[in-house]
């Protein structure tokens, strides 16, 4: 395993620390996503357990119900509005951080693109990434 993956809010009040590697890096497209980001996609790395995860900060959370159907709970913080993470509750295990709150950033390699059916014209994505209009099956 490399270094682990370090990161938080712009202000420091939540930080993470992840001893493990993803299993995805995504770039989505989704409504919601684009919401969030301000811009065109959202962009996330996706851990295989939370056991992996140190949080330290109290996180305000927000549930929205996805494309899926399913509940997705973003953590961002109280202080200055950065988003941090989000969990899923069809998939409880898995945890997900926003690529920009790493402080290292560049660690951060999209291997996909999903929701590009939502996608615009002007929001232009690694065309050497595979695409998928909907989320890909797991």
């Amino acid at each position: 395993m490399s270094q682990p993956y370090t990161g938080g809010c712009a202000c420091g009040v939540i930080r993470y620390e992840i001893s493990a590697e993803p299993i995805a890096m995504n770039d989505c497209q989704c409504r919601d996503c684009q919401s969030t980001s301000g811009t065109g996609h959202g962009s996330y790395l996706t851990f295989p357990s939370r056991q992996a995860v140190t949080l330290t900060g109290k996180a305000t959370h927000w549930d929205m119900i996805g494309d899926s159907g399913n509940t997705k709970t973003r953590g961002f913080c109280p202080a200055c509005g950065s988003p941090v993470y989000l969990t899923f509750s069809a998939m409880p295990d898995l945890f997900t951080i926003h690529a920009a709150s790493l402080d290292d950033p560049a660690r951060y390699r999209p291997q996909m693109a999903t929701y590009t059916m939502r996608g615009h014209a002007w929001d232009h994505l690694d065309p050497t990434v595979p695409k998928f209009e909907k989320m890909p099956p797991m």
